[in-house]
């Protein structure tokens, strides 16, 4: 079921656009969610800090949690917050100076992760945080986002032995969306 009070606080935000706008992976779409838009308004992060935090506590485990640098920093922060629960950050590279990690925080070998992340188009940038987690030392069966396009992330992170969660799908979040626009 959609989480109806996110959907309107993320509409009321203006982070769902009309128009042409290129994806990362290199795709078009006739829409566009803009996670700086929800991600930089505390309305909405409340929303979703307390979203995650009710979704986490249904699993029921003691993993850590991780957000994907940089759009998700936000997002993993409030939820930290919220639920008490530590996190780190996973780096699309090592970044070059200091000390070179890869993942910032303190990760336990072993320890369980589950990936935070803003939006889900094709799913690669948690596939790719997943495999440096992984390589890490982590385990990593889950990534739960904010909002699934629905254009093949499920399959791509299923392909990963990672498994999709998300708040909102794009079918939820546009239910209402002009004609023309395509979920």
């Amino acid at each position: 079921m959609a989480n109806d009070d996110l959907i309107a606080a993320l509409r009321d935000a203006d982070a769902v656009k009309f128009g042409e706008f290129e994806l990362s992976h290199g795709g078009t779409s006739n829409y566009y969610v803009d996670k700086y838009v929800f991600e930089t308004n505390p309305d909405c992060l409340d929303l979703i800090a307390a979203a995650f935090a009710e979704r986490i506590a249904e699993w029921d485990t003691d993993a850590t949690l991780a957000g994907v640098a940089l759009g998700a920093v936000p997002l993993v922060a409030v939820t930290s917050v919220e639920t008490g629960i530590p996190y780190v950050i996973a780096r699309k590279q090592a970044k070059e100076y200091g000390t070179g990690n890869r993942i910032e925080g303190n990760l336990i070998e072993g320890q369980e992760v589950i990936i935070l992340e803003d939006i889900a188009t094709t799913g690669q940038s948690a596939v790719d945080a997943a495999e440096a987690l992984r390589e890490a030392g982590a385990v990593v069966n889950r990534v739960l986002v904010v909002v699934d396009r629905e254009e093949g992330a499920s399959e791509n992170l299923a392909d990963h032995d990672l498994e999709l969660s998300s708040l909102v799908t794009a079918s939820d979040l546009l239910a209402d969306a002009p004609d023309d626009i395509d979920v």
